[in-house]
């Protein structure tokens, strides 16, 4: 059964566990195949080399506000491209990502979480801004 409350820890854990992917994902671009290296695998499959910078900067920003519950609708549907374009890097491989070069339902999969994740909302323990401030900058 499914009440507000069973809602509201489903997206939480929803939305620290994609952040905590999404964080893993920037720095292993970061720190494991560098930026550079990154930037030439992007080139080599067709993206722009700096697109490499904007991604791992989405991952790693964009997890750290999934799992503080700022944006979260917005962060969420911000990753839907990035993901979209990590299954279509990867769709040649086939179904699963254990194939060489990795498969694409992974990143199928990580995109329809951000889906679900943007539909849901931000959940329990999100740090959320106040509705006054909201209506002021709005």
């Amino acid at each position: 059964m499914t009440t507000n409350d069973n809602a509201a820890w489903a997206a939480l854990l929803l939305r620290v566990s994609l952040g905590i992917v999404f964080i893993a994902h920037g720095l292993l671009k970061v720190f494991v195949f560098t930026l550079p290296g990154t930037m030439q695998f992007f080139a080599s499959v067709g993206f722009p080399g700096w697109t490499a910078y904007l991604v791992a900067a989405l991952e790693v920003g964009g997890g750290a506000l999934l799992i503080a519950g700022l944006g979260t609708r917005w962060v969420s549907l911000a990753m839907v491209p990035v993901l979209l374009g990590a299954t279509s890097v990867h769709f040649g491989a086939g179904w699963l990502f254990t194939n060489a070069n990795g498969g694409w339902e992974y990143p199928a999969f990580l995109a329809a979480a951000t889906v679900v994740q943007a539909l849901l909302g931000p959940g329990a323990f999100a740090l959320r801004v106040p509705a006054r401030a909201r209506a002021v900058t709005a």
